[in-house]
């Protein structure tokens, strides 16, 4: 193909709107200079109309009076195993006029069609990570974009967003469309494009918990509550599994993050030091009083009272704090 790319790709990861981007960037590729609503051919595996043999047919057969085809098959997790097969075997033989792209969604996508894309081409991830990851992550895309913002305005998007990096797109467009290309920005001149604070990762509302600092917990709450944040009870699930980590090393003789994180199922040796030092700073009693007021929540949320999750979560969260800023044997 004349635009260098692979003629396969497969784009996943966890952020559906991290995916779509990654997904128009590469049909954006494939298509390069020609006419887009001529050369791509879109199709979904989640539609009733879905049929594998149209994409089939659209991959063996070449392109007439275009340059090249461009098949797109989005929520191929939706594929069931057969059609996946078929699919993957098609792929084994790429016209050399015919580019796929397969978007992530809909589910797990079959191990086979996987490795055919592999093999044919690129799997891409659209995952951030988590810390240091994600930091260098969102300075990439910022180096690569067609402004800069200097230290300080990087912070602030970077604290802002959150977990929902998928908007910086939108965000470095908007700002583009105001001030032009190839500017330095301040912080000041960024915030009025910020909009609502994106959502923060489960442990910045654990961490703020164990530190006794009920306004900081309360407000990573109120964050990972946002539009389109997380619904309660998986907020509870985190809480549970935040505690039931410090009640499996409660009593246990270890002194290194490496012998916690094996025994709580980790494969991160600094998460097994964090729940070890929450296990001893709080002790047998007021582990086992988190876990009784997070069981409450837990049922609350789900109807036994007619309080709005919002509170019974901000209730949950601030009576934590509590316990997270009294050490084990403290007098209340």
């Amino acid at each position: 193909m004349s635009t260098g790319a692979p003629s396969v790709v497969l784009i996943r990861g966890d952020d559906p709107s991290l995916v779509a981007q990654g997904a128009r960037s590469a049909i954006d590729e494939a298509v390069g200079g020609g006419d887009g609503s001529l050369m791509v051919e879109e199709y979904n595996a989640a539609s009733e109309e879905f049929a594998i043999s149209h994409v089939i047919d659209a991959l063996v057969t070449p392109p007439f009076l275009i340059p090249r085809r461009v098949v797109v098959v989005r929520e191929v997790g939706k594929l069931i195993a057969a059609d996946a097969n078929q699919l993957g075997q098609a792929l084994q033989s790429p016209l050399p006029e015919v580019f796929c792209v397969l978007v992530g969604g809909g589910g797990t996508i079959t191990p086979s069609l996987v490795k055919a894309v592999q093999g044919a081409g690129a799997v891409i991830e659209t995952k951030v990570g988590t810390g240091k990851d994600r930091t260098r992550w969102l300075h990439d895309q910022l180096s690569d974009a067609p402004l800069r913002l200097d230290a300080q305005a990087q912070r602030r998007v970077e604290e802002h967003l959150g977990d929902d990096l998928g908007r910086l797109e939108g965000l470095l467009s908007a700002l583009v469309g105001a001030y032009g290309k190839g500017v330095t920005l301040s912080a000041q001149q960024v915030e009025p494009f910020l909009g609502e604070a994106g959502s923060v990762p489960p442990w910045e509302l654990t961490d703020a918990i164990d530190s006794g600092n009920v306004a900081e917990a309360l407000h990573a709450l109120q964050r990972m509550m946002g539009p389109g944040g997380r619904p309660a009870p998986l907020i509870i699930g985190a809480l549970h599994s935040h505690y039931a980590q410090m009640l499996r090393l409660d009593g246990e003789v270890l002194s290194a993050g490496e012998d916690a994180a094996a025994l709580i199922g980790s494969r991160s040796a600094f998460v097994g030091k964090k729940a070890l030092a929450g296990a001893k700073r709080l002790g047998t009693q007021r582990i086992a009083q988190a876990i009784l007021l997070i069981a409450k929540a837990d049922v609350d949320v789900k109807g036994a009272t007619a309080l709005e999750p919002a509170y019974v979560l901000e209730v949950l969260v601030a009576r934590l704090s509590r316990l997270g800023g009294v050490r084990a044997g403290a007098s209340r």
